[in-house]
């Protein structure tokens, strides 16, 4: 039997969630070290899928199976492949991030927040690994606790009313979700297996209304437009680990959904519904961008960014072509890194000024120096400067796109300047604007809070300059998801079926796109 890394990976971060409540609330110091070991160590477990992955193969890897409900046929089952992969690992490292951010941010209830944060990690990896959809159910609702009490407990003057909005909004989709979930065990022979529903035909109006019911639980979560308005209060209001989690891993589950549930349980239905989606995420990208200029807070200019670079990511997932859903999935990975760095870079401001609105900075490149370069490399990242991880993201979403429909990838392209346009000039406001007399006394950033950077300038420049680094992981688990979907449906338009067939073909020549 092998080792079950996967159940550590979960269950380590959990155990010291739990381990936390037995050290006293005023250890605070003892706390924080305790946490932060935690999730060090977490990211220590989770360099052996790196490193021992088979990138050859497809199928689910370090799988751990046990029965466990046999009455209704629910096991525990876990395991991963190219695409689940990352977001292990993406969640890992983000962790120790929120725990060192957070470090001096958090003054009250110290012990509560980092007992939430890391059960907070289980849950979300539990997400990525489980392959028994009661199992994942259970990771997917778990979730919702500890994030809401993160932004009720701990956020802004308003945190009841946005972790409210965000509970209920999630709450609602994973619902109708829910139904989607029974529906697919009595149809699918009484199994919870998700490999083996996928490996099942079901009628085309039954897969029709299956994608609606999942569609109301990941669209919610991506967010899509029009189910986004909880994403802007509840960044808002959010501490600044709160922030880096949302869009670093949570918002990321809505788009992992489609691509492990939706597009190989669902094929049918995922290509007659790849129009109305590519629209849904054109208008995310234009709107979301549009929305940014007329912002007046740091936290939610950022926040409505995300809905903007989502639509990319859900762009080229339902654009159906290797490049497009491998350019979906690296630009999940690049958005948590650059807006994650963002947020991060947000909540150390914050602590120094205690404002968000952008009007009250100004000529903080002056004063802060050091935070000036930091922040300038994330905002060229967030807007795809070449040599940055987001670049090529965004390039291979738009030469997917470009294959299926020119004209989609032209008006995806609008949102990449309006982006541009949104974040110099917040840019500008804040770091070139006249000097604002209130920050001259203001504190550089510390030896803490460059080492919190570091990780994220590490993957901004490795990612932009060798991403095959990333993509070859995906190669495989792409290729095997787009035949799922082609081989069995009939009903994907020529030019389509072409742009597909095309894109899976030059599957081999990507490293040297990469380079």
């Amino acid at each position: 039997m092998s080792f079950p890394i996967l159940s550590l990976l979960i269950f380590f971060p959990i155990l010291g969630g739990i381990a936390l409540l037995g050290i006293g609330k005023e250890n605070v110091k003892g706390i924080k070290i305790m946490a932060f070991i935690v999730s060090i160590f977490e990211l220590l477990f989770s360099l052996p899928l790196w490193f021992s992955f088979d990138k050859t193969t497809y199928q689910m890897q370090f799988v751990e199976r046990h029965s466990w409900i046999s009455l209704f046929n629910i096991e525990y089952y876990l395991g991963i492949d190219g695409i689940s992969i990352l977001f292990v690992l993406l969640s890992a490292l983000i962790t120790i991030l929120c725990v060192l951010v957070s470090w001096n941010s958090i003054e009250k209830k110290v012990k509560e927040f980092f007992v939430s944060l890391l059960l907070l990690e289980g849950a979300m990896i539990g997400v990525f690994c489980a392959l028994d959809f009661f199992l994942f159910y259970i990771f997917w609702e778990a979730m919702l606790i500890p994030m809401f009490l993160l932004i009720g407990v701990w956020g802004g003057p308003n945190r009841i009313y946005a972790a409210t909005k965000f509970f209920l909004y999630t709450l609602v989709g994973s619902l109708l979700m829910l139904v989607g979930i029974i529906t697919l065990y009595i149809q699918g022979g009484n199994t919870f297996d998700i490999l083996a529903l996928a490996g099942q035909h079901y009628p085309v109006k039954l897969q029709l209304m299956l994608f609606w019911a999942f569609f109301a639980a990941f669209a919610v979560k991506v967010p899509m437009w029009p189910v986004h308005t909880w994403l802007p209060d509840a960044h808002t209001e959010a501490p600044a680990a709160g922030s880096v989690v949302l869009a670093g891993i949570l918002i990321k589950m809505g788009a992992y959904g489609f691509l492990r549930f939706s597009m190989p349980i669902l094929p049918e239905a995922t290509s007659a519904m790849m129009m109305p989606m590519l629209v849904l995420s054109l208008i995310g990208i234009v709107y979301g961008g549009i929305i940014c200029l007329a912002q007046t807070d740091l936290k939610r200019l950022i926040a409505y960014s995300s809905v903007s670079h989502m639509g990319f990511v859900t762009l080229g997932i339902f654009a159906l072509n290797t490049q497009s859903v491998e350019g979906g999935i690296l630009q999940m990975i690049n958005h948590g890194v650059v807006t994650g760095a963002l947020f991060l870079g947000i909540g150390m401001v914050y602590e120094r000024t205690h404002t968000r609105k952008i009007s009250d900075y100004g000529g903080l490149a002056t004063n802060m120096p050091v935070f000036a370069s930091f922040f300038l490399l994330f905002t060229l990242a967030s807007v795809g400067l070449p040599g940055t991880n987001g670049f090529i993201g965004e390039l291979l979403i738009l030469l997917g796109s470009f294959l299926t429909k020119p004209w989609v990838a032209l008006i995806a392209a609008s949102g990449l300047i309006i982006g541009a346009w949104y974040m110099l000039w917040l840019y500008q406001r804040i770091f070139f604007n006249p000097v604002n007399s209130r920050w001259n006394g203001i504190k550089e950033l510390d030896a803490r809070e460059i080492a919190t950077f570091l990780p994220m300038v590490i993957l901004i420049f490795w990612i932009g300059l060798y991403p095959n680094s990333m993509l070859e992981y995906m190669h495989v688990s792409v290729a095997h998801l787009l035949e799922q979907v082609t081989g069995n449906t009939a009903g994907i338009p020529s030019g389509v079926e072409v742009a597909v067939d095309t894109a899976v073909k030059a599957t081999s020549h990507l490293p040297q796109v990469s380079h």
